[in-house]
């Protein structure tokens, strides 16, 4: 059965449960979705439900990945709080079920976020990443680019610590090419 996806599907006590589940699993299969191998599902929970509270009080939004009933991927679209920084989101958590890799499902989850993003009329999508997992190039093969780089931000241990890469895409919404269109049409006519 092919990957559907479902934005905002209600918080029931079992996606709860397959959430944190699936958020244990990525994180001790060696993701980098806020913690540091080997986690407990009683570790991951408090985070998971502060982050699902935002989702519940229409702040932030959850976009799952589903395939034949089993939720197999999943991320946030976090809003900023902040009203200069309204016209664009950050993607938080983005996770695909371990063993699931090489099907095609994060780069699935990606695009549907970017369409997502684009229905809401936003202007661009940031996801930061933990470097030293080549997660960028991931994320550069969907057209996300490198913005900047904080040395050192991230400690996953004694000894280990890791840039933070911010990656952004720019969404072209509908507005921008009927006015690009309309710019060209009236240079083409206008008098030289």
């Amino acid at each position: 059965m092919p990957l559907s996806f479902v934005l905002d599907p209600p918080l029931t006590d079992a996606l709860r449960a397959d959430i944190v589940a699936l958020w244990t699993d990525v994180t001790n299969a060696g993701g980098a979705v806020g913690f540091v191998a080997p986690v407990t599902e009683d570790q991951v929970r408090p985070l998971a439900e502060t982050t699902l509270a935002a989702v519940a009080q229409g702040i932030d939004r959850l976009l799952i990945g589903v395939d034949d009933g089993r939720l197999v991927a999943l991320l946030f679209i976090a809003d900023n709080r902040f009203p200069l920084k309204a016209h664009w989101r950050v993607l938080k958590r983005v996770m695909v079920l371990p063993g699931s890799q090489g099907r095609g499902y994060g780069a699935a989850l990606m695009r549907e976020a970017a369409a997502v993003a684009s229905e809401l009329q936003l202007a661009a999508l940031q996801v930061t990443v933990r470097d030293g997992h080549g997660l960028d190039g991931f994320y550069r093969r969907l057209g996300y680019r490198e913005v900047g780089r904080i040395p050192g931000a991230l400690r996953v241990g004694p000894g280990d610590d890791r840039d933070e890469l911010v990656m952004w895409l720019e969404l072209r919404q509908p507005q921008d090419a009927a006015f690009t269109a309309g710019s060209a049409a009236a240079s083409a006519t206008s008098p030289a």
